[in-house]
């Protein structure tokens, strides 16, 4: 097993963590419908956070289309089916860490592995290299790390699933995921996806450790963001695969983007929290919509197109029903449509931008904007985001 020490600065980044767990947990339970775009919008982006650090060419827009079964045309199937196998190894951690009966081994490892390469009979999927792999730079084509010998690799899988199966608080469970993720990418298992199944792999062992909000979960999302960071933390395995490397600076650089994503994450949350309430008041209250219409109004707002077809996979209802709310939202100012027939979309008009500001009572100047733009948007939701700063002082 590799070796460790817990810093003062890693101890110190697990109590700030382990603070904003808790305070989590005691807010108000949120409305369902809230709550399912929260787990969608951050599915999206960990998902697209984690192929695009492999090289699969889509965008969080993407992924968000590709989810809701309205496949953009520029991805193509085979990156779509990417897309969506790691949906499935998301969600089989799910299931698996809710399973009182669940135990530590190393098939969980291959079915992830399994699900990453959506099942592709070509990518070997679910099944343990043949031969020694090599990790290279890609600038530079030079060898920057050699993993263990291919026939070492089942029994230190199952090494590495009986370490996970026991029982204990120590080390605590930030250290355990950072850890299972090392290890995991160290002895790279898998001919292709060993980077997506480790990060899946700590994930799991989060989950498993009782955290359930996926804001303290997954870090594709962070590691997506802070890419070079990502790939400097494993420098610390040295060049090749050595059992007794001091994997510290790992720890620290995992356990500390856990806390700064949380830390991030929430703040975030709380304002969007804000959002969604004032968007379902302008569908119900200002348009005499259902509530459902709050969906198409939330993709708008951040800029996102809207088709009939996406929109039917968020609000779930017939074509005909998408039909008519996204025309009333069309007449009412607050989306404009793009292309027509079948290719017919729909984005956000500066209009519902500044019917938010008026309806949340916010300090934001939007008299001079022409079109609803990433700054105008980033403005709105740090107003929001410093409503909520002053709440907790």
């Amino acid at each position: 097993m590799f070796q460790y020490t817990l810093t003062p600065g890693i101890e110190a980044d697990l109590a700030r963590f382990d603070d904003l767990a808790k305070r989590f947990d005691v807010l108000a339970t949120l409305p369902r419908t809230w709550s399912g775009h929260v787990r969608r919008d951050l599915e999206a982006q960990a998902i697209g956070a984690s192929v695009a650090l492999e090289g699969v060419p889509v965008t969080v827009d993407d992924v968000r289309r590709i989810l809701a079964g309205d496949r953009p045309a520029r991805v193509s199937e085979g990156d779509a089916s990417l897309v969506e196998g790691y949906r499935d190894a998301m969600r089989l951690v799910l299931r698996r860490a809710d399973d009182p009966h669940y135990t530590w081994t190393a098939e969980i490892f291959r079915s992830i592995h399994e699900r990453v390469m959506a099942q592709s009979w070509a990518s070997r999927a679910g099944l343990l290299r043949e031969r020694q792999n090599r990790l290279q730079d890609s600038r530079t084509g030079e060898q920057v790390y050699l993993p263990p010998p291919t026939e070492e690799v089942p029994h230190l899988l199952d090494d590495l699933a009986a370490w996970l199966a026991q029982a204990s608080s120590d080390p605590p469970v930030l250290v355990r995921a950072a850890l299972a993720h090392v290890m995991m990418a160290a002895i790279h298992p898998f001919a292709n996806g060993n980077g997506r199944t480790a990060r899946i792999v700590a994930s799991l062992v989060m989950y498993r450790g009782g955290f359930r909000h996926p804001q303290f979960t997954s870090l594709e999302e962070w590691w997506g963001q802070h890419s070079d960071d990502y790939c400097e933390a494993f420098a610390c395995l040295g060049p090749q695969w050595d059992e007794t490397a001091d994997v510290t600076p790992f720890v620290a650089a995992h356990v500390s983007a856990q806390k700064r994503q949380a830390e991030a994450l929430s703040l975030r949350h709380g304002a969007e929290q804000i959002l969604w309430m004032v968007l379902e008041d302008i569908a119900i209250h200002d348009l005499g919509a259902k509530p459902r219409v709050a969906n198409a109004l939330w993709e708008a707002f951040f800029g996102r197109e809207v088709t009939n077809r996406y929109y039917r996979g968020l609000a779930d209802v017939p074509q005909v029903t998408a039909s008519q709310d996204l025309k009333q939202l069309q007449t009412s100012g607050l989306l404009a449509p793009e292309g027509g027939g079948r290719s017919r979309a729909y984005r956000g008009t500066v209009a519902l931008m500044r019917r938010v500001v008026e309806a949340a009572g916010l300090d934001v100047d939007v008299r001079g904007a022409a079109v609803p733009d990433d700054d105008l948007r980033a403005d709105v939701v740090a107003a929001l985001a410093a409503r909520i700063r002053g709440a907790d002082c």
